[in-house]
């Protein structure tokens, strides 16, 4: 009977402790202010909820993925991360749900290629590949091929380049539908303009995968030849690349538990 009665206790009370735990409630980026907050590592995200948010616990991972994972376990509150690689996290796990704010729609981001300081003629051919992407309608194939409105990716068939000259990508294959891990390989827009840039330099393309804070580096050790990662253009970025003209607009976005 004893034994009974301490059980019935034991229950009561972890049922009188979860009721009594707060309830985390964000429903925007006023909400974000003493919470623990998951980012990727080195991105404009990072960097946002560092200058912007007070008190905040920050956690920094290596992908968008990687904070989502502790966010549904509850370690951290919140994640803030681009619009669409949140989109893709959110699409595969229903638990999960985004926070739109007119604090990042009224402050849209580019992203643009990163090409090493001084390098004028990669960074020339790489805006001419730009230009005459969307001039043709290659661009808006592109789009429509990795941000279909129904969510059927459709990864154009690669072309085989015979050419002797290699030129290297950096990416964070973590950032989908940019880049990402497809059976072995790594796909997505940026790799397809990669591969297009490629084609107008006369080179075949190398895709190099690491984490997106080790792209500027190798690229300045020439590890890399360009990074092509849905990299936000940023003034601090300035001072350590050169910038292609832009090729996408996007914006932060909150991920939280619903």
């Amino acid at each position: 009977m004893k034994k009974i009665a301490l059980v019935v206790l034991a229950v009561m009370s972890l049922v009188l402790t979860s009721c009594g735990k707060e309830k985390v409630v964000i429903n925007g980026v006023a909400d974000l202010e003493n919470k623990k907050i998951g980012v990727q590592s080195g991105t404009t995200g990072e960097a946002w909820v560092q200058e912007n948010v007070k008190g905040s616990k920050i956690a920094s991972f290596k992908s968008g993925i990687d904070a989502a994972l502790d966010l549904k376990t509850g370690r951290i509150d919140a994640v803030v991360l681009d619009e669409l690689p949140a989109k893709e996290i959110v699409a595969h796990n229903d638990d999960l749900t985004i926070i739109y704010d007119p604090v990042f729609t009224n402050s849209k981001e580019e992203y643009a290629i990163a090409i090493k300081k001084g390098n004028k003629e990669l960074l020339d051919n790489v805006n001419k590949t730009i230009d005459t992407l969307k001039a043709n309608g290659e661009y808006d194939k592109l789009i429509q091929a990795f941000m279909p409105a129904d969510g059927n990716i459709v990864v154009p068939e690669a072309k085989n380049s015979s050419a002797s000259k290699i030129i290297k990508l950096g990416t964070n294959a973590a950032f989908p539908p940019f880049e990402y891990i497809d059976g072995k390989n790594v796909a997505g827009f940026d790799i397809e303009m990669g591969r297009a840039i490629a084609e107008t330099c006369g080179a075949k393309l190398e895709v190099v995968d690491m984490n997106f804070d080790s792209l500027i580096p190798a690229l300045a050790s020439g590890a890399i030849d360009f990074i092509a990662a849905g990299m936000s253009v940023t003034e601090e970025r300035k001072q350590n690349v050169d910038f292609s003209v832009p090729y996408f607009a996007s914006e932060q976005v909150i991920i939280i538990r619903k």
